[in-house]
């Protein structure tokens, strides 16, 4: 089977409606990511072999993974990216060329990019997560000298995006985020970047602005709704809590001038804790992961990044229990129900025109529904999707979309199967009956499309 290779079509840039990506040539880019965070400081490049084929097989085109994750970050050969962390060590760092038949910090981190390069799929890059900007007194200079020697270093790379930032508020040391954006967009003017915010929070309460800012990340995080406090630190505050409601983020982004393109960076991920932090609170499911997926995508998102808890945190024998109460090592979580799931979205997104969809939640004439019931809908000229999380009965003000008679179908989340209700004419208001009892993650997708008769 041969591979493809998106970038064969040219690089990836914003398209022209600034809601999507593209390659030069025209060709759509569905983002389908999964986060790998820890892909470069645990994974042998033979591990990593693995992973990202798994990826690839399941439709993944991009990972996002950090390449400075802790203060002091060692691979999974032992070799650490410094002795210390201070500005003494950047010139040495930059004397060191890539050399494969090495396996240190760096090198090692190139080989991995590399072989995704090989299999088609695209690396996000974080080059510094945020809580080293906590820990650590960072001087200008050094953070400076560091994105420049990154973006150098990868600016030929064809499957490279940047995101900035990592799991923080965009306020908090600020001017760490506006150095790493600045520099790396003046010497890698040709690779997109972001910025990965802080759980409940989006990149465009801060630097929706921003030049280097090419598209909105938000992270709707992990908790349920109602889980809004749980006396910790990274409490929200009340006027950001949108709960599980990640649509929400998406709406507010789509609102915002000038147009950019949004994404879910980082929704609940599959087999962790609802509310992270506590093991004995129930895990989130595969249903939750499409739940999630079809809410941001249908709401008006570019793509989605799924993910899942030992796969974040690559958890394997010898490493200790793992963080956040995670039950499986990443070898046997990558075949997780939900990490198969994703690909229908992508499919079904890819399956219609892609320039023109768009969200529009006038299509539903009854209650768009609370919580689990919420409806959503998106359209094209010729074609409508609405998503039902529970499989509930839906009013649909049908005439959206062209032609006097559609064709209808019942599409499954849970694997990409289609079966045919119908033709009905496209007038009127018409009520649809999903397949099966209504529950949560009993989910359909109506589709819609003009008829060809």
């Amino acid at each position: 089977m041969e591979i493809n290779i998106p970038w064969r079509n040219g690089k990836l840039k914003v398209a022209d409606n600034k809601r999507f990506l593209c390659h030069e040539n025209g060709t759509p880019f569905f983002w389908l990511g999964d986060t790998g965070w820890l892909l470069f400081q645990k994974l042998t490049v033979e591990e990593a072999e693995i992973y990202l084929e798994d990826r690839r097989k399941k439709g993944y085109n991009v990972i996002q993974a950090v390449v400075l994750h802790g203060v002091h970050p060692v691979n999974a050969y032992g070799e650490a990216a410094f002795e210390d962390f201070k500005s003494t060590e950047w010139s040495n760092i930059l004397r060191q060329p890539y050399n494969p038949n090495s396996y240190n910090y760096w090198n090692n981190m190139e080989h991995i990019v590399d072989l995704a390069a090989q299999k088609g799929l695209y690396i996000a890059l974080v080059p510094m997560w945020g809580s080293i900007a906590k820990k650590l007194d960072l001087k200008g200079s050094d953070i400076q000298e560091y994105s420049k020697w990154l973006a150098l270093r990868y600016k030929e790379k064809p499957n490279i995006i940047w995101i900035n930032g990592g799991d923080i508020r965009g306020s908090d040391h600020m001017e760490v985020w506006k150095t790493i954006g600045n520099t790396i967009k003046e010497n890698d003017p040709n690779h997109l970047m972001t910025f990965h915010p802080f759980g409940r929070t989006q990149s465009s309460i801060w630097f929706h602005d921003a030049a280097w800012l090419d598209f909105n990340m938000f992270q709707s995080g992990h908790r349920r709704y109602d889980q809004q406090t749980l006396n910790r630190e990274d409490d929200v505050f009340a006027a950001e809590w949108k709960g599980e409601d990640n649509w929400r983020y998406v709406q507010e982004d789509y609102a915002k001038e000038p147009k950019k393109p949004t994404i879910d960076g980082e929704p609940s991920y599959e087999g962790i804790p609802q509310g992270l932090h506590d093991p004995s609170e129930p895990y989130w499911t595969a249903d939750d992961c499409r739940r999630y997926a079809y809410w941001a995508v249908f709401a008006g998102a570019f793509g989605h990044t799924y993910g899942n808890n030992a796969v974040i945190q690559m958890h394997k024998p010898g490493h200790g229990k793992g963080n956040y109460g995670v039950k499986n090592y990443w070898y046997e979580a990558i075949h997780d129900p939900g990490s198969s799931q994703m690909q229908y979205l992508k499919n079904l997104i890819l399956s219609e025109s892609f320039y023109d969809r768009v969200p529009d939640q006038a299509i539903i004439a009854g209650e768009n529904g609370e919580k689990y019931e919420r409806l959503i809908a998106t359209r094209g000229q010729n074609y409508t999707f609405i998503y039902t999380y529970t499989g509930r009965r839906m009013l649909i003000r049908m005439g959206r979309i062209s032609g006097d008679e559609v064709d209808a179908w019942w599409y499954n989340p849970r694997d990409g199967k289609r079966k045919f209700i119908g033709s009905f004419d496209n007038s009127g208001v018409r009520e649809f009956d999903p397949p099966g009892r209504k529950k949560n993650g009993n989910d359909w997708v109506l589709v819609l499309k003009t008829s060809m008769k």
